[in-house]
């Protein structure tokens, strides 16, 4: 039995290995990514297309998030702030 697809998959690949065995990089590209190192050194990732995409996909901006939050229209009750508390500022 091939050991890149026995239960435990492998993860890191040596780039002549991955060549070799590209079907099988891809394969088990779908379940998690997959390492390439060349010269023992992590050189390139493969990944499913799904994991792809989330990491491509478009950021909110910070005013984006706040507009779309569920709590957008809450009402909050700040408490006034009394003179005796409040330190005069010199400049």
């Amino acid at each position: 039995m091939n050991t890149h697809t026995a239960t435990k998959r492998k993860e890191d690949w040596q780039l002549q290995e991955a060549k070799a065995m590209f079907s099988e990089v891809i394969k088990a590209a779908a379940e998690k990514p997959q390492i390439i190192t060349v010269r023992g050194k992590q050189t390139a990732v493969i990944l499913s297309i799904g994991e792809y995409k989330k990491l491509a996909s478009p950021r909110q901006t910070l005013f984006e998030f706040i507009q779309n939050s569920p709590l957008r229209n809450l009402e909050l009750e700040l408490p006034q702030r009394q003179p005796e508390n409040m330190r005069e500022v010199f400049l």
